[in-house]
């Protein structure tokens, strides 16, 4: 399959983006310190990410990232076409000429696989960065403790504080 960490990282990293944009731009190291991916990596998946107009940048001081459109507008699939991953399951990615066999033959499991690549997709395609959010969102309700931080600005007093 040809998911790859590229791709996962894509979509944790939007994910990351999507629950922190609420107290302003989101930069990549804070993203990176959250998700323990390299800031490297991070930076070259945000600058596909924003050319596929998925999410914008704020340079200067305070600057960082945020969402172009709204999560509800982001099926999974675009954050993974946005970083160049293939959804195939084929190990010739739809390619007769590349299976398995070499002799432009298809394998006897190819059509197997074909439809488990399609079927990704589409369970991909139905889901929406913004149904993630709610997903994460209920979870953190349900399990009582807050997993992502609601304020930046609360945790830095809480973990500053002289008094």
């Amino acid at each position: 399959m040809k998911l790859t960490t590229k791709g996962r990282y894509a979509v944790t990293a939007m994910l990351d983006l999507a629950l922190h944009q609420s107290d302003g731009v989101v930069t990549v190291a804070d993203v990176s310190q959250r998700q323990q991916i390299s800031v490297a990596y991070l930076e070259q998946l945000f600058g596909r990410m924003r050319r596929f107009g998925l999410i914008e940048s704020v340079r200067g001081p305070g600057g960082g990232y945020r969402l172009a459109v709204p999560d509800s507008e982001i099926p999974l699939t675009r954050i993974v076409e946005a970083v160049n991953e293939s959804i195939s399951t084929t190990q010739c990615g739809g390619e007769p000429q590349n299976c398995c066999k070499g002799d432009g033959q298809q394998c006897l499991t190819h059509d197997l696989w074909e439809e488990l690549g399609e079927r990704i997709a589409s369970f991909l395609g139905n889901i929406t960065l913004g149904d993630l959010v709610a997903r994460h969102l209920q979870k953190e309700s349900a399990q009582g403790v807050p997993i992502r931080m609601q304020n930046r600005h609360a945790l830095h007093a809480a973990t500053h504080d002289t008094a």
